[in-house]
């Protein structure tokens, strides 16, 4: 009953539908039930017109017939149409829904699932979904009342036929039981496997320049192989299931036929049935074997719907953890003055899958306007760090300030106004070049775009593009260099002339003349922001007024670069023997 209850929380959705899918449900009996009636008229045609040798009688039956035989087309045609419609748009509403949850998550939250799983969550799951509430559901409800309503009918035309049928699904009924605990286990691992296969897919895409640069192409195969091997190993025990449960509902009908026959010709002889009684019954049992042997399939069906359900709502019942003060995330607050004074004061923080902390005590004021370098080595924090300011994460200790106003208690969207960031692994979506850049400032004229992007000297490699601003810049932006998605990724991050900005190593990719023409550039804008950039070569961290060195997690050293490098020993080892000399160039 747990696991149905995955399907049940569907009901608001379905109830505000209810009374069409009551109708797809009552056309789906219609179709199914009104076939019943066939076999009762070739009984009453057999003992009547042709035991009398009546022809002019016929003609009512066969008519009746041809009649029920158009009204169970037009249910069936009924039944798939309004089906089709309600369907697909709770589908939508479905996937729309759990694509707008993993927006909302936390990058904490997405770190702790396989990207694999996600997509075969809002994919594969949510089609699985869509086709059982289309045709599974509703054979599932009235199938059962097809059966009973045959066995009524059964027993009606001869109680020894109804008899026959109730211990027909006796061991049927048990067998039912049985094969659900079993192959719900099988079923929810099988739907794991395929977000493992989706995430090796994924991964192998994403990573095919690697891997063919190192010719890992045959090790790959093998890891995709063996995974491929567990799933068939996984499908072949529900096969092998299935195979049990399709024996049983395709021979307990013919055993009830084979009965019938047996009962009812005895019963010709006995006198105390007809002829006909018994030919309308085996037709009976013939009519019923289809929604009998349908049970297998839809209670196969019906398993895998109940673990897609559960892996739905396995994510949708995930906690937002990252929100609003009051503990909602309000996606457009309202938008307030800040002059840019931010401060960390006292602040630990460590990744959620560990119990480390990644940084310690961290205490630093960056003054409006003012531009602050953090130098460490590698695994120092510096990222981490900079992640807490639009709280892509959320500090484990102390507090970060913007204008004395704990960012916890902004608004999150308000935030991620204030502050804009540029990461050294620059993302760009499958979307316009324009487009891209403009996510920095939704709404943003082709005159910002073309600032944002001489700023980040990417203007002249983008009027050299097919379409310009409007060339289509391909998944994750592959089909352009690393320091041109860099710079376009930079320019996302001024567009908006942003209170706060957070550069995380940006100019990593480009050349030495590029990025000094960059610097440039930049100087003009940094002034108007308060800025986090996060740096690794002295000619970076000569764009800043002050610089942070970040030891194991602690602040050990602030002020200039010439300061820092007179009385740091760190700065130094950090910096290089030729820091000096590249500043002054």
């Amino acid at each position: 009953m747990t696991a149905v209850r995955s399907l049940l929380r569907f009901w608001p959705d379905i109830r505000r539908k209810l009374h069409v899918y009551l109708t797809i449900i009552a056309l789906t009996f219609a179709a199914n039930a009104i076939s019943l009636l066939v076999p009762a008229l070739m009984g009453r045609i057999v003992d009547g017109p042709i035991a009398e040798q009546d022809l002019s009688a016929l003609w009512l039956p066969i008519a009746a017939v041809l009649g029920i035989g158009v009204v169970e087309a037009v249910a069936l045609w009924g039944r798939r149409m309004i089906a089709a419609k309600v369907v697909s748009q709770w589908e939508i509403t479905w996937r729309a829904r759990i694509y707008d949850r993993l927006q909302y998550l936390s990058i904490g939250v997405h770190g702790s699932w396989e990207s694999g799983q996600l997509l075969s969550r809002a994919i594969n799951d949510m089609t699985q979904l869509r086709r059982f509430f289309a045709f599974g559901a509703p054979f599932i409800v009235s199938t059962p009342f097809v059966i009973v309503t045959g066995i009524i009918v059964l027993t009606v035309m001869e109680p020894a036929f109804g008899l026959i049928a109730v211990l027909m699904a006796i061991p049927m009924l048990a067998g039912v039981i049985v094969f659900n605990a079993r192959y719900q286990r099988e079923s929810r691992a099988s739907q794991d496997t395929m977000g493992v296969i989706s995430t090796q897919v994924e991964e192998s895409v994403q990573g095919i320049r690697v891997i063919k640069a190192f010719g890992r192409a045959p090790w790959v195969t093998e890891r995709f192989e063996a995974i491929s091997a567990h799933l068939r190993a996984i499908e072949v025990r529900k096969a092998y299931l299935d195979s049990w449960m399709w024996a049983g509902t395709m021979t307990l009908p013919r055993l009830a036929m084979a009965a019938v026959i047996a009962v009812g010709s005895w019963g010709v002889l006995a006198g105390w049935t007809t002829v006909g009684t018994v030919i309308a019954g085996v037709t009976l049992v013939m009519v019923l074997r289809i929604p009998v042997e349908m049970l297998g399939f839809l209670l196969s069906d019906a398993i895998m719907s109940v673990t897609a359900a559960a892996r739905y709502w396995e994510v949708m019942d995930t906690a937002f953890d990252i929100t609003d003060a009051d503990g909602g995330i309000d996606d457009a607050p309202p938008s307030r003055a800040f002059t840019g004074v931010l401060e960390f004061d006292d602040v630990a923080f460590g990744f959620p899958d560990t119990d480390l902390l990644t940084l310690r005590g961290v205490s630093l004021r960056v003054a409006p306007g003012e531009t602050l370098a953090l130098v460490g080595a590698t695994g120092s924090g510096k990222t981490a760090l900079a992640s807490l300011v639009p709280r892509l994460y959320d500090v484990s200790s102390g507090a970060i300030r913007i204008d004395g106003t704990d960012i916890r208690e902004l608004p999150l969207n308000e935030l991620r106004r204030l502050v804009s960031v540029s990461f050294e692994e620059p993302i760009l979506f499958s979307a316009t070049v324009a487009d891209n850049v403009r996510m920095g400032s939704p709404g943003a004229g082709e005159a910002e775009v073309w600032e944002a992007l001489e700023i980040a000297r990417a203007a002249d490699f983008v009027r050299a593009l097919p379409a310009g601003l409007d060339t289509e810049v391909g998944e994750q932006g592959l089909s352009l260099s690393g320091g041109q998605r860099q710079r376009l990724a930079l320019a996302r991050a001024v567009i908006g002339r942003p209170r706060l900005l957070v550069l995380d190593d940006p100019l990593s990719a480009v050349d030495v003349d590029t990025e000094e023409r960059v610097q440039r550039a930049l100087r003009e804008v940094l002034h108007a922001s308060t800025t986090l950039i996060i740096a690794h070569r002295p000619s970076t961290t000569a764009l800043a007024d002050r610089v942070a060195v970040l030891d194991d997690g602690r602040i050990v050293a602030t002020g200039t670069h010439e300061e820092l490098l007179r009385t740091s020993r760190t700065y130094r080892d950090l910096m290089g023997a030729s820091a000096p000399e590249e500043v002054r160039r």
